[in-house]
């Protein structure tokens, strides 16, 4: 029997912990930055987005750099507004990008990030805007289901039988939206049966990814029965010792098409689409209504509110 809708979230990790306490330079840092959000003169939208992690995310992303990381949240928050993720961009309005199953959100890698699945052969040779807003789209319902101590996807993109491109413009904004405004979020790309003639695309797409986005590329990675690995000799630590951290996919968390997973997922976009939009609203709404229940204020931890919200521990949760 076929399956048509998104996987539970994952109710534990083995990975999720939380925030450590920061060593005293970098916790000055991290004040100094908060301070600057904080004040009571601040006009840029407040949410759930200027959480004590994300504020972490922005300082990292710019080596520790208070002042850069001050900028570069500030210009996201502008760019949000602009780009249209708080109105335009709705699940109606990229609803028609969705229909062809061209991306969905399907399972956790063994970190518990949500997986996003692409395929490239229904991604459009011409450049749409509408389909750069639509990948955007998808990438904000990733953040949606990110449990406690999760703060990265898994991207997975499959080229079987396929040997042509997206359009290189279109690949490149988006690459440049999610390097520039949502730093720290990209945990692993997996490209898998890439055929050779591809080579040279991904070649001069690379010359435009910063050296962290670099590093979670893995270029077709070994598939078998017993899930997902980066390499074969990962695949073979993993065989010698099976309760070892090479394995970065359960086969109960892939589908069955081109990853070989035991997940019989198939795309009905009626099914799907309702079962996202719902899932991701009703928890983004208890999210919002546990950070409003904790003071809605600039450095609450992503982590209490996903607690919260995943234990039920606070009155009125289900609403704002």
């Amino acid at each position: 029997m076929s399956i048509c809708v998104p996987l539970p979230i994952p109710t534990n990790s083995h990975d999720a912990v939380p925030p450590s306490t920061l060593p005293e330079k970098e916790q000055t840092l991290y004040d100094c930055v908060l301070e600057h959000f904080s004040a009571a003169d601040y006009t840029l939208r407040v949410s759930t987005r200027r959480s004590y992690e994300c504020l972490l995310r922005y300082l990292r992303a710019t080596n520790w750099n208070a002042d850069a990381a001050i900028k570069r949240l500030e210009d996201t928050l502008k760019w949000r507004r602009e780009f249209g993720i708080y109105d335009k961009i709705t699940p109606e309005y990229v609803e028609p990008e969705a229909r062809n199953g061209k991306a969905f959100i399907f399972g956790c890698d063994t970190h518990g990030r949500p997986a996003l699945y692409m395929s490239p052969s229904k991604l459009s040779a011409e450049e749409s805007f509408r389909t750069i807003q639509f990948i955007i789209w998808m990438v904000e319902r990733t953040v949606d289901l990110m449990g406690p101590g999760v703060e990265t996807l898994a991207a997975l993109a499959d080229y079987a039988g396929n040997t042509r491109n997206p359009s290189f413009g279109m690949v490149r904004t988006i690459v440049d939206i999610v390097q520039t405004h949502y730093p720290e979020r990209l945990g692993l790309v997996l490209i898998a049966h890439l055929p050779w003639l591809l080579n040279t695309f991904f070649k001069l797409l690379m010359a435009f990814m910063d050296p962290y986005t670099r590093q979670k590329l893995v270029f077709n990675p070994v598939i078998n029965e017993n899930g997902v690995f980066r390499t074969t000799a990962d695949a073979e630590v993993w065989e010698a010792q099976a309760d070892s951290t090479s394995r970065v996919f359960e086969p109960d968390q892939l589908i069955q098409e081109g990853w070989n997973g035991t997940q019989p997922f198939v795309y009905s976009h009626d099914d799907y689409w309702e079962a996202l939009v719902t899932l991701c609203e009703e928890r983004r709404s208890r999210m919002v209504a546990a950070w409003h229940c904790m003071g809605g204020k600039v450095g609450i931890k992503e982590w209490d509110v996903k607690v919260a919200v995943k234990d039920e521990t606070i009155k009125g949760i289900d609403g704002e």
